[in-house]
């Protein structure tokens, strides 16, 4: 009887010491990768307004989030600032994410891009299968621009809303993806472009909550 109770004991002691020590080992964070154009790198790293650092605060500290924008990124490998050629590309492969947003297609709306529009559901395709590939295997996000109330840098708004988009729609089926829909964050909500194009710190964070939600399904 006292030898069944020692055992208990020590039964006892060894799971609580157990579970103290797997309480106290930090778990792996989330690693998100960001991918796009100037709306996704804002001013950068350090422009705590940009979206993916506004996101890194929405989904707190279990997650890390890194900047993998470019400005002027185009997702056609035609285009004339193709992504696919552009060090963050490798950089964002390299940092072996857990999740992927790719936000591109402004910069392909510019007519001299937009003369390769057949190759954009192929080179989108492409890409999303090339990060579903890593070895750390990321859910793939894709998600639509947000809409255009100007023609500055020759970005077509009727390309983004009539082509692309729908275009995007078609990639998600092809490529078994989900869509964050952005264009509806920032729809009627000119005031938060200034430019017409970029959205500002406020709409910025419009962005970074609706893909926070997204991603955490909630």
């Amino acid at each position: 009887m006292i030898k069944r109770i020692f055992n208990a004991w020590l039964i006892a002691i060894f799971t609580t010491f157990t579970v103290a020590a797997s309480a106290a080992e930090p778990s792996t964070p989330i690693k998100v990768a960001c991918v796009g154009d100037s709306i996704t790198f804002g001013g950068g790293a350090r422009d705590k307004s940009s979206y993916p650092n506004q996101l890194g605060i929405a989904l707190g500290d279990k997650w890390t989030v890194e900047n993998f924008g470019v400005g002027g990124a185009t997702l056609l490998k035609s285009g004339d600032n193709p992504y696919w050629n552009l060090a963050r590309y490798t950089a964002a492969q390299q940092y072996q994410p857990n999740v992927v947003i790719i936000k591109l297609g402004t910069n392909d709306s510019k007519p001299w891009n937009w003369e390769f529009k057949d190759d954009f559901i192929t080179d989108y395709v492409e890409i999303i299968k090339n990060f579903k590939n890593l070895d750390s295997k990321p859910t793939v996000w894709i998600a639509y621009p947000v809409p255009a109330y100007s023609s500055a840098w020759g970005i077509s708004g009727e390309v983004i809303t009539y082509e692309i988009i729908p275009m995007i729609d078609e990639i998600a089926k092809q490529a078994d993806v989900k869509v964050i829909d952005l264009y509806a964050t920032l729809s009627g909500k000119q005031e938060f472009l200034p430019d017409g194009i970029h959205p500002e710190a406020n709409g910025k964070k419009l962005i970074a909550e609706t893909v926070a939600k997204a991603i955490r399904g909630k």
